[in-house]
């Protein structure tokens, strides 16, 4: 009979007829691509029917908010933070003091200041294993390594050093409230400008001048910067046709006669012990 003729299929025909079955049944329950079309175009014509006002071209450039404590209808510039009165300070749960007694130490922005070639860099790398042998945590902010990112941008024009010393000026600010022994090394030729992060910084502020002469850092020359700048490839380099201005009153001078005896610079941890007797004086090696 027809059972047992229909059980004699093979099982590919048998599975080929039920597939095909289940095809020709009607998808009730799945939207069909018509409808989808459909339901498209609707959503379409409501969004033109809709009275929105068109964004500016520049929308993301200028990033405009809502200011959350003025009416909804009023809008804020974000790029105008110099002008707006919603920009608030955020305090937060935990402060310096407690950082600083976690820590065992006093945050605090050691300013490395000098001509090139003065080893500004090679004391503050010095110190900063030192203090970090006596369990204390420290950091180099260093000149030549902020201008591979954080400074890239910004040029050796008076405007554009102003603008160098400014950013990392802040920067140390941030880690001394942090409760970091914080080592910055820039030339920082501009007398002006260290004294606008000493002020920003406050009495936690303490400059160290690498007063080593033009000769000696010229003779040394690490980089071969003063011959580049004595050959005139090399416009505007401190000490040789732009102005270094001395500090008139730092915490901490390192001078060639005073620190070697003999003319000659006197080894960096000899330097670095120096500044650490300084610290320890201020109070900054315990909370």
């Amino acid at each position: 009979g027809f059972g047992a003729k229909s059980d004699r299929r093979s099982p590919r025909r048998h599975t080929a007829a039920l597939a095909s079955s289940r095809r020709r049944q009607p998808l009730t329950s799945f939207p069909t691509m018509r409808s989808l079309r459909e339901l498209a175009r609707f959503a379409s014509r409501a969004h033109a029917a809709t009275p929105l006002r068109a964004a500016p071209a520049a929308s993301f450039a200028q990033s405009r908010v809502l200011n959350m404590s003025a009416p909804s209808n009023v809008e804020v510039d974000a790029y105008k933070v110099g002008d707006s009165t919603n920009i608030k300070w955020h305090e937060g749960s935990v402060d310096t003091a407690t950082r600083e007694k976690a820590m065992n130490q006093k945050g605090c922005v050691l300013w490395f200041t000098g001509l090139s070639g003065s080893g500004k860099s090679t004391v503050a790398y010095t110190l900063e294993h030192a203090l970090f042998q006596k369990g204390k945590i420290a950091q180099v902010l260093d000149g030549d390594n902020i201008r591979h990112g954080l400074n890239s941008n910004v040029d050796f024009s008076p405007e554009g050093r102003e603008e160098n010393i400014r950013r990392i000026g802040e920067v140390s600010k941030l880690f001394a409230d942090s409760g970091m022994i914080t080592l910055v090394s820039f030339i920082s030729p501009y007398r002006a400008d260290r004294d606008r992060v000493r002020e920003r910084v406050g009495d936690k502020f303490v400059e160290v001048y690498m007063k080593i002469p033009l000769s000696v850092c010229e003779e040394r020359d690490p980089k071969g910067l003063y011959k580049a700048a004595r050959a005139g490839k090399i416009k505007g380099f401190t000490g040789i046709d732009d102005p270094y201005e001395e500090p008139l009153n730092a915490e901490i001078v390192m001078e060639v006669a005073k620190e070697g005896g003999d003319g000659t610079l006197a080894p960096p941890e000899k330097m670095a012990a120096a500044i650490i007797e300084v610290l320890e004086q201020k109070g900054y090696l315990n909370a």
